[in-house]
């Protein structure tokens, strides 16, 4: 039961609160940005002013809401609002939040709500502990985390939820968000104001981030004194870098982010970008990220976007990865640069992935196929029977006409040659090689050694 002493001491708290805690928003017109999640209309918004809240989960990067989202649901429902963190919450925990809010709900027909921070760094079992309870509505779930819940959350507790995305606040969100904790009593009061440059490098190092704003402003507004509501203290640009001199764009080693970034790398060397492939692999590198897994990913795009329009590019992308393999970071850098432009400069081609497949897809789905005759291999009795092989190399061109498919695919099916690089140059000189033996033979030429 709150008392005179818990009002002190939350004030006491509140006193020494970081600047991000202190800003939380108290109600849903003080919620900045996330206008498809709680913006008029929305489910979310519409089961909170009613006080009709189902379970939810919150789903989006670090510094968008989540938290301060159940810090509004706190102040406005009816229900008895408690918290636990998977970060250092145990079952034990919330089986008696659980057991708390089942005699609320028998005895004074009082509603729980249960916020969990962080709910993907609960194990399957631990989150198991909370199917029942919200399945039987003892309590109302609001479940808080950074990672995809359709991965990282148990799917009968995703099926008993609603997921609501937060996305990262815009630059204009989070210049709002700096101006408010300037301006009110419960951030800095008016003490300081902020210069153009200042304010513009906040909003660069946030990255679409809130928390990190309003600690990036609160580091640099104590690096000079404060000043008064009438004579306010300037913060410039040199004391906002000085308090945070590196911004670290978020980035996680094997997680959604993991995976659009190194998407995004692939696609821009195989769309021709060799400045977007710089920026995607800058992006990695700064992140952590293993050098051996993005040469692996460039080893695999030599073949599968370049193939032989380009043969050097396989060549290229092996010594890529060999540097990643012997050498490391930081050096290994510039050779995955190296790599990554030749790859996305070079002529591309996919004939020979979309060759190997279609010629897969025959294998395992077409009838079986007899090997012709005279492909066969000799060194058995009867083989004198199987038909003449012509030996390509007893011919001027060292090309013949002859069967080397199967009865019922003809040639085309699988390989198309692309018009690019040394791949339609390649075409271009068989054809005249299949010319030129045409020629031959229509003039009586023989073959220059034995037909085998």
């Amino acid at each position: 039961m709150d008392s005179l002493f818990t009002d002190m001491e939350n004030e006491r708290k509140s006193e020494v609160a970081p600047l991000a805690v202190r800003m939380r928003p108290r109600s849903l017109e003080e919620v900045v940005g996330q206008a498809e999640a709680v913006g008029p209309g929305s489910w979310l918004r519409t089961a909170i002013e009613q006080d009709r809240l189902s379970s939810v989960i919150l789903f989006g990067p670090a510094g968008t809401g989540k938290t301060s989202l159940a810090h509004v649901i706190a102040e406005t429902t009816r229900a008895t609002f408690v918290e636990v963190s998977a970060i250092g919450g145990t079952v034990s925990d919330l089986r008696r939040e659980i057991d708390a809010a089942e005699k609320r709900l028998t005895a004074f027909g009082l509603r729980t709500i249960l916020f969990v921070d962080e709910i993907h760094r609960f194990n399957r079992s631990q989150q198991d502990t909370l199917l029942h309870a919200v399945e039987d509505r003892v309590v109302v779930l609001v479940g808080a985390t950074t990672e995809n819940p359709f991965f990282e959350v148990n799917s009968a507790l995703i099926s008993r939820s609603r997921v609501v995305e937060l996305h990262g606040l815009s630059d204009g969100e989070i210049g709002e968000l700096v101006g408010r904790a300037l301006s009110d009593e419960r951030g800095l009061g008016g003490r300081y104001g902020l210069d153009d440059g200042a304010r513009d490098a906040i909003v660069l190092l946030a990255g679409g981030d809130g928390r990190t704003a309003l600690t990036t402003l609160e580091l640099a507004a104590g690096m000079v004194d404060p000043g008064t509501p009438q004579k306010p203290t300037r913060i410039s640009e040199e004391d906002v870098r000085a308090a945070t001199p590196h911004r670290v764009l978020p980035y996680d080693k094997n997680k959604d982010m993991h995976y659009d970034v190194i998407s995004a790398f692939i696609k821009s060397m195989r769309g021709s970008d060799p400045d977007a492939a710089l920026y995607w692999l800058a992006r990695m590198i700064d992140g952590g990220e293993d050098p051996k897994f993005i040469a692996r990913r460039m080893f695999i795009a030599a073949s599968e976007d370049i193939g032989n329009a380009d043969p050097q590019a396989l060549l290229v992308a092996e010594a890529a990865f060999k540097s990643a393999e012997v050498i490391g970071y930081p050096e290994c850098r510039i050779n995955l640069a190296q790599a990554a432009v030749y790859l996305a400069l070079a002529p591309k081609s996919n004939a020979a992935e979309a060759g190997i497949d279609a010629a897969l897809a025959e294998v395992r789905n077409g009838p079986a196929r007899a090997v012709p005759d005279h492909l066969r291999d000799r060194h058995r009795p009867g083989s004198e029977n199987y038909g003449a092989y012509r030996y390509p190399h007893s011919y001027p061109s060292g090309w013949v006409e002859q069967r080397y498919l199967p009865d019922g695919l003809e040639r085309g099916c699988f390989y198309r040659s692309s018009d690019r690089g040394w791949e339609a140059y390649r075409a271009d000189s068989f054809a005249r090689d299949r010319a030129s033996s045409a020629t031959a033979s229509e003039d009586g030429e023989n073959p220059t050694s034995q037909e085998r």
